[in-house]
């Protein structure tokens, strides 16, 4: 076999691995290890390439952070801003139609900008709110669809773990991939709000309603989300004024959020240590799957298929905005079957070099910048879809009297409006570029 017969022989063997639950990262580190095996013919060259590029994947200073980012969420927990930002909510939306889920995606949006994981999002206002949802009579599939999709927003708004690292994959600027991503991550959360709207009256007996709030609560319940606004303020508006480092703002983020917990009485030495060790395990994971990844996009770098992939799809003189479409079509079909940080991990080293050379009338940073924040929408949205959707199933795990089956026909709703939101991006890339620096 050739080289290059080696390397597409490559793919189905490493979907054969992840289909027999193989972790990922594991299953990318062998593949890419016997790759390497067969294409230079000397096992050795896997120790040789595993010393050098262990060094250089974990020696990254932008990879520090991810820990961070991972603290931030743990000590938001822990200092309550999540509740505080679903009362706040809840307050001004709560009496209205569909008003308390309409306040559970905004929470998710709020928690979402001092956290960066989908997940994590999800898994925390899961525990905030489905209780006020079901109490105020929203039927189980509804309830928790609605956060399920909500729980999106913890990626799509910065600050964001995956758009990290598609950042240090392109070799792109972190602060404008955030800034780039503000649109349509504020886009998503209007959106998911219209669905509810449009959901409640088309099944009304979906949802209750609960009693106006004061004025005099509703403000105090706004003042006191105000951690949540001096943190994101502080780390966001920190970068893009020029302050400090994305890699130093996410250590303010985490140095705030801990203080914050702790003069709210949620971080004690206790709390403290299992954070600690919570993020230590997440960090371990999302590491080796990088270590994974790099190993695997080494191996084929050495068989020249993404190469050889872009220079047969130029000179097939197929439109970009086909070849786009193919591959947003690809993430949002393998995105139901893998996370998303590992998707980007796999696919970015081979796709993006096929969008490099691709005319869209952008300048090869702003292609880049608009790619990535498609490819991250995309791939979110296999978080909520069907079969294999992610959210769905941490929802799920929390409401057990809920058959999934009935969250599969709520959530599908909100899958419809990030197929609206995708293609209005892809039509209109200046949507996305809009807040970048000419």
């Amino acid at each position: 076999m050739t080289n290059l017969e080696i390397g597409l022989v490559s793919f189905p063997a490493l979907l054969i691995l992840i289909f027999l639950r193989v972790p990922i990262g594991l299953a990318m580190f062998v593949t890419g290890a016997v790759g390497l095996g067969l294409v230079d013919g000397r096992p050795d060259i896997v120790l040789a390439k595993l010393k050098t590029e262990s060094f250089s994947a974990f020696s990254s200073y932008s990879l520090s952070i991810v820990p961070m980012f991972l603290l931030m969420g743990q000590f938001s927990t822990l200092g309550g801003m999540s509740q505080s930002l679903f009362k706040a909510a809840e307050s001004w939306l709560g009496h209205r139609r569909g008003g308390v889920a309409m306040a559970a995606v905004g929470a998710c949006a709020g928690f979402g900008s001092i956290c960066g994981s989908s997940l994590a999002t999800a898994a925390t206002m899961g525990r905030v709110a489905l209780p006020e949802l079901r109490r105020y009579g929203y039927s189980g599939g509804f309830a928790s669809a609605t956060l399920a999709a909500g729980g999106t927003l913890g990626i799509l708004i910065p600050p964001s773990i995956v758009l990290v690292i598609y950042a240090i994959l392109t070799e792109q600027n972190i602060a404008k991939l955030f800034l780039a991503a503000m649109i349509p991550g504020l886009l998503a959360a209007v959106g998911y709000v219209l669905v509810i709207s449009i959901y409640v009256r088309l099944h009304p007996d979906a949802a209750g309603t609960r009693p106006p709030v004061p004025m005099n609560e509703r403000w105090r319940a706004l003042l006191d989300v105000w951690p949540v606004m001096l943190i994101f303020g502080s780390v966001v508006g920190g970068i893009y004024l020029g302050w400090f480092t994305p890699t130093e703002g996410a250590a303010v983020g985490a140095f705030g959020t801990g203080l914050i917990a702790w003069l709210n009485k949620g971080l004690t030495l206790k709390t403290l240590a299992e954070s600690f060790v919570m993020v230590a395990r997440s960090t371990a994971m999302i590491f080796f799957i990088v270590l994974g990844a790099g190993l695997f996009n080494g191996f084929l770098a050495r068989t020249q298929v993404p190469q050889e992939i872009s220079q047969f799809v130029v000179s097939q003189g197929f439109s970009p905005w086909v070849v786009l479409t193919i591959i947003l079509v690809f993430y949002l079909i393998f995105g139901c079957l893998m996370d998303s940080l590992s998707m980007i991990l796999l696919t970015i080293p081979i796709f993006f070099p096929v969008i490099a050379v691709l005319d869209f009338g952008l300048s090869m940073e702003h292609l880049a910048i608009w790619f990535g924040i498609l490819v991250l929408i995309v791939v979110e949205v296999g978080l909520i879809t069907p079969p294999v959707g992610m959210n769905l199933f941490i929802i799920n795990a929390m409401d057990r009297d809920t058959p999934i089956s009935e969250t599969y026909k709520a959530v599908a709703y909100f899958v419809t409006s990030d197929i609206v939101r995708v293609i209005l991006l892809v039509l209109f890339p200046a949507i996305t570029l809009f807040l970048l620096p000419s």
